[in-house]
């Protein structure tokens, strides 16, 4: 592998065993702290695209799904106060929503890469993010995949409560969803500086 993709992965793996330690940390009553760090995966993966191409951009989202992966495995091994530190559920949800979306990243950022610098980086993480948040949250805490955990008990999960404590009545993991989504949203918009800083330093020695 060219050693100028090091850097990429070694943030990409970063960012994933950040999140999911952070995860497992409540900000508030409706998000995590791992909702402010995993957004930044949008931003290694479209800096490696756009600096590096494609190729290089799907390989460093392969890396960190394997780390994503085993610290998943490793954290179904650790018993917390209320079980393994990682559900199944959890690391099933988790390994699909980050593969499925940085792969449809990489693909949408590809198809408008021409266009203005900022189109591809805000449409490939806008459309990730929301895809990622959906996937995530449906097979981590949805009620109708209880097969896929028997032994899980999410029930705390479907609690009908109003979305974000003042709109329509939704399960609780709905408003846990939401909540992160939106904060995904706000990081895309945000992490559009650092991109175009990162890459214009990174592509001015060969200009």
């Amino acid at each position: 592998m060219n050693r100028s993709y090091l850097p990429g992965i070694l943030a990409m793996a970063s960012v994933v065993v950040a999140s999911n330690i952070l995860v497992q940390f409540l900000f508030g009553q409706w998000l995590t702290w791992g909702a402010f760090t995993y957004p930044f995966a949008f931003l290694v993966t479209d800096v490696m695209n756009r600096v590096y191409g494609q190729s290089a951009a799907r390989r460093v989202v392969f890396a960190g799904f394997i780390v994503g992966v085993i610290c998943s495995l490793i954290g179904t091994q650790i018993m917390g106060e209320f079980g393994p530190l990682v559900t199944l559920r959890i690391a099933i949800g988790s390994g699909i929503a980050f593969l499925t979306a940085q792969m449809l990243d990489v693909t949408i950022f590809s198809a408008l890469r021409e266009g203005k610098w900022w189109r591809a980086p805000l449409a490939s993480t806008l459309v990730g993010s929301s895809v990622d948040t959906a996937l995530f949250f449906t097979i981590a805490f949805s009620g109708a995949l209880t097969f896929l955990e028997p032994a899980n008990d999410v029930s705390w999960a479907g609690e009908m409560l109003p979305l974000l404590g003042a709109g329509p009545v939704v399960p609780l993991w709905v408003s846990l969803g939401f909540a992160d989504w939106l904060v995904k949203l706000s990081l895309a918009l945000v992490a559009l500086v650092p991109f175009r800083i990162i890459v214009g330093k990174l592509v001015a020695p060969a200009t």
